[in-house]
């Protein structure tokens, strides 16, 4: 009985996790109708497979490696799939907001998204979501010595960009 008990306490510690969820997939897709795509299937396949999850581990971090690696398996199907046409609406240009506060917001994302993707991803997830460098680099796979790396050379990049050099 204690094993269901922890089952059910982590499926509702899961959706707390959504808004960082949410955040963490729009940096990876960039398109809106992606995200919410993105973190159904992380949660879908966290629940399903809660029992995997240790006790006394960051279940966070879990969630984001999950949808991490869902991420790059899809952008793996894809590319063996046939592309659409060119004039799908889905490809149409948005405008932007008018108002002067999201002037700069704006600016700072484009910086962002212009950035490589490993910079992006790291300045995402330690700066935007507030992981741990230990976190982050437990989900990137990687030592926590390149997240610093990644996460200063990204910061420089965006200042540089924006013309805001140290």
């Amino acid at each position: 009985m204690p094993e269901v008990a922890d089952k059910i306490q982590n499926e509702i510690n899961v959706v707390q996790y959504i808004p960082a969820l949410r955040a963490y997939a729009w940096t990876l897709t960039r398109a809106q109708q992606d995200v919410d795509d993105l973190v159904q299937e992380t949660l879908m396949k966290a629940i399903a497979n809660i029992e995997r999850f240790q006790a006394g581990t960051n279940l966070r971090a879990w969630l984001m490696t999950i949808m991490r690696n869902s991420f790059y398996n899809n952008v793996a199907k894809r590319s063996r799939e046939r592309m659409g046409g060119q004039d799908c609406a889905s490809s149409m240009a948005w405008v932007n907001g008018t108002q002067e506060w999201s002037v700069r917001g704006g600016e700072i994302a484009r910086a962002i998204r212009r950035l490589p993707a490993h910079y992006r991803e790291t300045l995402i997830l330690v700066v935007m979501l507030g992981e741990s460098y230990e976190t982050t680099a437990a989900i990137c796979g990687v030592k926590m010595g390149t997240i610093k790396s990644r996460v200063n050379r990204a910061r420089a990049m965006v200042l540089e960009e924006l013309g805001e050099k140290d």
